[in-house]
């Protein structure tokens, strides 16, 4: 088959849901259209030269950052994340750039130290408002990065923001909670909807996070020696991988099965989504990127054998990788190290950096509260750690 005709059979025509950025409802703050890119693609460039999306390097996914070169950090999760939704797009005839832009923003407002960051935040935060990492990514790319004259925050097109904030579905019932308060404010002056699901391309992203996280913790708690491929070969989901590979390669080493079976799960993950979404846009017969939001259920989505076999896969890793023993002593570590710098800050705000102390001048104690999380949900591990030792450690001025 010629090189066009192999093109045109794995890349199908335009979807009738798929969102169109020449259709996009623009921007909060008006702009002129880039001459050389989509507004879609042009959202995705302001989030890769964000701060924040740097930042992610060095933030924990499940092993901090320190701990090995070769683990996931947010940053490596995310990229691949973006990689399997922009291939599950194109796949489905929707806009890759925009499901690859929402993929590249999800976890930009993570603490550092990953979850355990995340629950730290949210005990120092209780009766000042509360914290969620959803809601500080949307305020990091809505007001916390600070890069262009005329607006704080990075002035994502309509269906970005939409994206970010709704990609697991309707948000309007966590409206009441104090930490979605940031929410509530800025969809008074800029309705994003929030009744409704988000565009096939924002589901997208959340099916690829669902689908990279559990391929390549798997990957990570093999290689970090807390489960081998035999215990593997007992679990549903990758186990009949790990079979398959054994068996079609049986002199093979260990590590190299371990990639082979890991790379014929996420085929089989990314298989599942496409029938399953092309049997759901078939029954319901969506036809409009309007129907996807009005449809009343995810349209991007597992099998019900993948859901059950995805729930089985996740207890066994939350039973011997997240609590694994050696993961709960450093989680136990950093929260300790955040409590201590958050009540620190709060006591003596001064001793926070001159342009952080400067934000939380003259506030009251949960404008300030909010400040000093700004800045700590902002820091790497790497920062952290260092950054709790100059205020902590008085045997660095040895």
């Amino acid at each position: 088959m010629s090189q066009n005709g192999y093109m045109a059979s794995i890349i199908p025509a335009r979807a009738p849901f798929a969102e169109d950025p020449s259709a996009s409802r623009g921007r909060k703050v008006p702009e002129a259209h880039s001459r050389t890119r989509t507004d879609f693609a042009r959202d995705r460039d302001r989030i890769i030269h964000a701060t924040a999306f740097r930042r992610l390097k060095e933030k924990t996914q499940v092993f901090v950052a320190h701990e090995g070169d070769h683990f996931r950090t947010r940053l490596t999760h995310s990229l691949e994340v973006a990689q399997i939704a922009r291939s599950l797009a194109t796949a489905m005839g929707l806009d890759p750039d925009l499901a690859e832009t929402i993929a590249l923003a999800h976890d930009l407002g993570h603490p550092p130290f990953g979850h355990a960051g995340e629950d730290e935040l949210q005990v120092q935060m209780q009766g000042y408002g509360g914290f969620d990492h959803n809601v500080q990514t949307f305020r990091v790319v809505t007001k916390l990065e600070r890069r262009y004259p005329r607006f704080d925050g990075l002035n994502l097109c309509w269906e970005t923001l939409e994206g970010v904030i709704k990609h697991n579905g309707p948000v309007i019932d966590q409206l009441a909670k104090p930490s979605w308060s940031a929410i509530s404010e800025f969809d008074a002056q800029y309705a994003l909807r929030l009744d409704t699901w988000a565009s096939a391309e924002a589901q997208v992203a959340a099916l690829a996070d669902d689908i990279a996280y559990n391929n390549h913790d798997v990957d990570d708690g093999v290689l970090a020696g807390l489960f081998n491929l035999d215990e593997l070969a007992e679990v549903p989901l990758i186990g009949p991988h790990v079979i398959s590979a054994r068996k079609d390669y049986p002199d093979c080493e260990d590590g190299i099965l371990r990639l082979e079976a890991v790379r014929r799960m996420i085929g089989a993950m990314v298989d599942d989504v496409l029938d399953e979404t092309a049997r759901r846009a078939k029954a319901g017969n969506v036809g409009s990127p309007e129907a996807v939001r009005v449809l009343g259920h995810a349209l991007v989505a597992f099998s019900r054998d993948m859901v059950e076999d995805l729930g089985a896969l996740r207890a066994f890793l939350m039973e011997r990788m997240y609590r694994h023993w050696k993961v709960n002593r450093t989680r136990s570590q950093a929260r300790r190290i955040l409590a201590e710098m958050f009540q620190l800050f709060m006591a003596e705000p001064d001793v926070l950096p001159a342009e952080w102390f400067g934000r939380a001048h003259g506030r009251d104690e949960a404008g300030r509260a909010r400040v000093v999380c700004d800045y700590i949900a902002g820091m790497t591990d790497r920062y952290a750690i260092e950054e709790h030792k100059k205020l902590f450690h008085l045997d660095i001025w040895n």
